[in-house]
């Protein structure tokens, strides 16, 4: 496999540049942007406009499977922006060039609370072991081979669980699988998702600055469920101060999501063909692209 090449971020924006713009794109993110703290729609265009190119490039570059989808996998850790990059792509893909793309989530093939509960893995929701992994391969296959249309299930952040309500996914010419397992290899079959991807995607966040925004995710939540009448999986830490909420979500981080990143995320950078590095304000300080 070629080497990673290294780009610097006046080479990232300079390759998103002159990328095919409409004002209904700008209207799109400016939505994704709404819930970030401090973007706007002109910055996820500078971030997220070269990678959309590289995306349109290849994908009409490539030889063979003719009408199946062009498969992007992303991958990162709990809070780099996985959703935001995905959403952002999709968005600039369809105005920009009107390619038809959905984006789908891996925390949909989560096992449920219950089911977690019963295997005795509610404390490692997001490790390898806790998704559905028959459902999960049997999705990218089908998606692969172009077997739309595709019945996929749904994942509710704010009740933090997998819902009954599925979601139908028509046939597409993009298709964007975003989440902290989608390169890595399932631990029972050993089937590699990577290998399942037309191009792999990581999100590359220094890990202090990942653990800020992760500790500033779960404050927003927190608010949210506090300022809201409908029910929360967050609505437990309402009633705590203000000191051991902050003790109860470095522990989250501490005990399971910085062990999850280390041994089962971020070794997965090396499988992507394009690593998309962030800087702490969220901007994209440059990015690492095999050829």
């Amino acid at each position: 496999m070629a080497d990673l090449e290294a780009v610097d971020q006046e080479g990232w924006q300079a390759l998103g540049e002159g990328f095919p713009a409409s004002p209904a794109s700008d209207a799109d993110l400016a939505v994704i942007a709404a819930g970030l703290d401090g973007a706007a729609a002109t910055d996820l265009r500078t971030a997220y406009a070269p990678l959309a190119r590289i995306v349109d490039d290849r994908r009409r570059e490539r030889a063979g499977r003719d009408g199946d989808p062009f498969l992007v996998g992303v991958a990162g850790g709990v809070a780099s922006g996985k959703t935001t990059t995905s959403r952002a792509l999709a968005s600039l893909l369809r105005e920009g060039v009107g390619a038809s793309v959905e984006v789908v989530s891996t925390d949909g093939f989560l096992l449920s609370n219950v089911e977690l509960e019963a295997a005795r893995l509610t404390t490692r929701k997001g490790f390898p072991e806790s998704y559905d992994e028959t459902a999960l391969l049997a999705f990218v296959d089908a998606a692969r081979a172009g077997g739309f249309p595709l019945d996929v299930p749904v994942y509710d952040h704010t009740l933090y669980d997998v819902m009954a309500e599925r979601r139908t996914i028509e046939p597409v010419e993009v298709l964007v699988v975003e989440g902290v397992n989608a390169l890595q290899s399932l631990p029972r079959s050993g089937a590699s998702l990577a290998e399942r991807f037309d191009l792999g995607v990581y999100v590359d966040v220094d890990e202090a600055d990942l653990r800020e925004w992760f500790m500033a995710r779960m404050v927003r939540l927190r608010a949210a469920a506090a300022e809201s009448d409908e029910p929360s999986f967050y609505d437990s830490f309402a009633a705590l101060s203000d000191e051991r909420f902050q003790t109860v979500a470095e522990m989250v981080w501490s005990q399971i999501n910085r062990p999850n990143l280390v041994d089962h995320i971020a070794p997965t950078r090396d499988r992507a063909e394009v690593v998309v590095e962030k800087a702490a304000d969220h901007s994209v300080r440059g990015a690492l692209i095999r050829a």
